[in-house]
């Protein structure tokens, strides 16, 4: 980035008319001048959403990010309304939001339909099954995602129940499941989701809420929440369901 940065004092490199840039919440200073001098017309379409930030150098606000990016001055437009997470496992999710300490007003969904199930569990692995063989009873795409520690014993335990698994980049149509690490949920999106102890993926990383809130947003249709006694204090719930 630093000799990037040398060569566009030097010479200006070959440009674009227009650049769209998404997850641009995510982008460093540096990245962001990079970019920026590869606008020809400073004509940028600037696409993310500062909850979702889980690097280091995540935006807090969008008119640093927009200034770093060369255009201090641009409109920017707030979308409060999503139509892909419906409003159970959103609402649950928006919870988060007064601890990421972020610049953005929560987002609604449109849908009312979906389902959440929030459970306690002194018996993970039981637990575990019994939600992924309820979710396999219904039609779509299923996840279980947990922080990348976890997700070796995750394989293991659905293995030994007999539930055919995979990774991301392995071929969807050879199972239902995928098991995803926390740190690959963005940008994914999946009919269920079952969540393993949330409060791992927060230890797990710096901006470990911000993580948790990408992957309590994955799922389009039904989501449970998993845990052996302890999650993030924004999340409490009276009256835990049980798995099954």
């Amino acid at each position: 980035m630093l000799l990037d940065e040398i060569a566009g004092l030097i010479r200006h490199p070959a440009g674009f008319g227009h650049i769209v840039v998404d997850e641009a919440q995510d982008l460093s200073p540096m990245q962001c001048r990079a970019l920026a001098r590869r606008s020809r017309h400073g004509s940028l379409t600037v696409l993310g959403d500062l909850a979702q930030g889980t690097t280091p150098w995540a935006a807090g606000d969008w008119p640093r990010q927009l200034a770093h990016l060369g255009a201090p001055d641009a409109a920017g437009t707030t979308l409060t309304s999503g139509f892909r997470v419906p409003a159970a496992v959103l609402d649950f999710a928006n919870r988060l939001m007064p601890a990421l300490d972020v610049a953005v007003p929560v987002t609604r969904s449109v849908r009312g339909d979906g389902a959440l199930g929030v459970h306690q569990a002194s018996d993970l692995d039981a637990a575990l099954t019994a939600c992924v063989r309820a979710a396999l009873a219904r039609e779509g795409s299923v996840a279980v995602i947990a922080a990348a520690g976890r997700v070796a014993a995750v394989a293991t335990v659905l293995r030994s129940a007999g539930i055919a698994s995979g990774m991301p980049d392995g071929d969807p149509a050879d199972h239902r499941v995928t098991i995803v690490p926390a740190t690959l949920a963005k940008g994914l999106e999946f009919d269920h989701v079952v969540v393993v102890e949330p409060m791992e993926i927060v230890t797990a990383e710096p901006r470990g809420l911000h993580r948790l809130y990408v992957v309590l947003t994955r799922a389009v249709s039904g989501m449970d929440v998993l845990h052996g006694g302890r999650l993030p204090a924004a999340l409490h719930v009276s009256g835990d369901a049980s798995p099954g």
